[in-house]
C-alpha cells in the first residue's frame, strides 16, 4: 500500500468513525431503530467503496441491482436504495475521471448524451411526466457512470476486471445449482431472468474463459462450472436465452477455428436439453421431447405465438403517438383518457410487455427520438463484429475485448425477444452498458506491449494485439 492510499485509508476510517460517534453522542435513539442504523451502516458501506473508486464500484453496483432482482432477504430494502448508489457511482465516477486530462469522450458518448436529451423530450409530452421524467434522470445517471466510473474499472487492470469477471460468472453457476436444484427456489425470479443472465453473460464468459485457461485443473473446473451452467440454461426453458447464447458460443468458436470444440458442444447441449426435458419438463405430457424449448403452447400457432401479440400491441401503440411515443420508461394504452397514477421510479400501471426491447424504446420515444438509441446499439455491434473480426484473423482470444464483445452480441440478439436493454432499473441493463462503453476503449489494433496480470491471463493494453508466441500457450 503506497502512502497515498494508506491516508486515504486513514481518513475514511476516522470519518466512518467520527460519523458514528456523532449519531451515538447527540442522537443515541437512532441507533436503535433499525432504520437510521441502516441509513448508517449505508453511509458507511457507501464510504468504504469510493475508497479505491475504480477498483470497488463497479462490482458493488451490479451486486446492489443484482440484490435488487433477486428473491433472496432484504431485496425491498435495495429496491429503492440501488438509485442512491447508481447517483453516487454517476457523480463520484465523473469527478475522478474528468480530473485526469488523458481521458477523452467520443463520438459514442455523445450519441449517448442524445439519447438522453430525447429521453427528457418525450418524457415532457408524457402522459405520465414525473415517472418519465425520473426515468430519463436514471438513464442520464447510467450513461454518466458507464462514460466515466466503468471505464476506470478497466483501465489498467484489464487482466484482473476479465478474471474477477469470470469468477462472478462461475459463482452465479454455483448460486444457480444451489437454489434451484438443491432447494428448488427461484433465485433469479421468473425463468426469464433466468434465461437472460445465463444467456447473455454467463455462458458466452465461461466458455471463453475455458480457451485462456493455461492450467489444466482450471480448465477442467470451467469446463465443469460451465456444463452446470448450460443445464441452469435449459431448466429456465427461455428460448431467447438459449438463442443468445447458441449464437455468441458458435461465433467464438468458428472465430478461434475451434470446431472440435464446437461439436463437443453441440452434443454436450442437445444432452443437456434432453436431460433437463426428461426430468424437468415444461409440460408432463411432452417429457422428453426437445420441443418444449422451441414452442410455448400449442405448435400450431407458430413459433413466435407467445410475442406476436405483444409486438402487435406494441405497433399498434406506436401508430398511436409516432413522433415523439408515450414517455420513456412509460405506456398508455388511452392517450386521450389516462390519467398519471405514479410518482416514482417503480412503474406501478405506467408500463407494459412489449416482448422487444426495440419496440419498447420505439414506443417510449417515437420514430424521431428512437435514432440516437438505434445508433448507439449499431456502433456496438459494429465494434463487436470488429472485435470478432480481429479474432478470426489472430485465433487468439488473449483480448479483454472478446468476452465483452460476446456480451454485446448475445445481449443485442436476446434483447430482440425480451424488453430490458433501455430498462434501467433492470440489473442486466447496468451491467450491459457499463461493458458496452468499456469496449470502445479495449478494441484491438496495432502490436504494441503487453500486459501480464492475473493469473492465467496474459491481456494486450486498450491498443494492442497479443503475440501469440507470448501467451505461454
Amino acid at each position: 500500500m503506497n502512502d497515498n492510499s494508506a491516508k486515504t485509508l486513514i481518513v475514511v476510517s476516522l470519518a466512518l468513525c467520527l460519523i458514528t460517534f456523532s449519531v451515538a453522542l447527540l442522537q443515541p435513539r437512532y441507533l436503535g431503530e433499525y432504520f437510521y442504523l441502516g441509513a448508517l451502516i449505508f453511509i458507511e458501506a457507501m464510504l468504504i467503496a469510493l475508497w479505491g473508486f475504480a477498483r470497488r464500484f463497479f462490482p458493488v453496483l451490479i451486486g446492489v441491482f443484482l440484490w435488487a432482482g433477486m428473491d433472496i432477504p432484504l431485496r425491498e430494502l435495495w429496491i429503492s436504495r440501488r438509485w442512491f448508489v447508481l447517483a453516487i457511482a454517476a457523480i463520484a465516477g465523473f469527478a475522478i475521471y474528468i480530473k485526469d486530462r488523458r481521458h477523452t469522450f467520443t463520438g459514442f458518448h455523445l450519441t449517448a448524451l442524445f439519447c438522453v436529451v430525447s429521453a427528457i423530450v418525450s418524457a415532457l409530452v408524457s402522459s405520465y411526466p414525473q415517472t418519465a421524467i425520473l426515468k430519463a434522470l436514471s438513464l442520464f445517471l447510467l450513461f454518466t457512470y458507464a462514460s466515466t466510473g466503468a471505464r476506470l474499472a478497466m483501465s489498467e487492470r484489464e487482466g484482473k476486471f476479465c478474471f474477477s469477471l469470470l469468477l462472478g460468472c462461475e459463482l452465479l453457476v454455483w448460486i444457480g445449482v444451489i437454489s434451484y436444484f438443491v432447494f428448488r427456489h427461484p433465485i433469479f425470479g421468473n425463468p426469464n431472468s433466468l434465461g437472460a443472465i445465463f444467456g447473455v453473460v454467463v455462458l458466452p464468459v465461461l466458455l471463453w474463459g475455458t480457451f485462456v485457461s493455461q492450467q489444466p485443473n482450471l480448465y477442467r473446473r470451467r469446463i465443469f462450472t460451465l456444463i452446470l451452467g448450460l443445464l441452469l440454461l435449459f431448466a429456465s426453458y427461455s428460448r431467447a436465452g438459449i438463442l443468445a447464447a447458441t449464437i455468441s458460443c458458435i461465433v467464438l468458436c468458428i472465430s478461434l477455428g475451434r470446431y472440435r470444440m464446437l461439436i463437443k458442444g453441440v452434443g454436450a447441449a442437445l444432452l443437456a436439453a434432453f436431460l433437463i426435458a426428461t426430468i424437468a419438463p415444461m409440460n408432463l405430457t411432452e417429457s422428453g421431447s426437445l420441443s418444449q424449448f422451441v414452442y410455448k403452447g400449442e405448435q400450431e400457432k407458430g413459433l413466435l405465438a407467445s410475442r406476436r401479440s405483444v409486438w402487435d400491441q406494441a405497433v399498434i401503440s406506436i401508430r398511436r403517438r409516432p413522433w415523439l411515443g408515450s414517455g420513456f420508461g412509460t405506456v398508455a394504452t388511452n392517450y386521450e383518457t389516462t390519467i398519471a397514477q405514479t410518482a416514482g421510479f417503480e412503474s406501478g400501471g405506467v408500463t407494459s410487455e412489449h416482448g422487444n426491447s426495440y419496440l419498447a424504446i420505439t414506443e417510449w420515444v417515437g420514430l424521431l427520438g428512437v435514432v440516437p438509441f438505434f445508433a448507439l446499439a449499431l456502433v456496438v455491434a459494429i465494434r463487436s463484429v470488429r472485435v470478432l473480426v480481429w479474432l478470426s484473423r489472430t485465433r487468439d482470444p488473449f483480448s479483454p475485448a472478446v468476452p465483452i464483445a460476446l456480451i454485446m452480441i448475445a445481449g443485442l440478439i436476446h434483447a430482440g425477444f425480451e424488453d430490458w436493454l433501455f430498462a434501467v432499473g433492470y440489473y442486466l441493463c447496468v451491467f450491459f452498458w457499463s461493458l458496452a462503453f468499456i469496449l470502445m476503449d479495449v478494441l484491438p489494433a496495432t502490436p504494441a506491449n503487453f500486459v501480464s496480470a492475473s493469473p492465467g491471463f496474459t491481456f494486450a493494453t486498450p491498443s494492442a494485439n497479443l503475440d501469440p508466441a507470448m501467451s505461454g500457450r
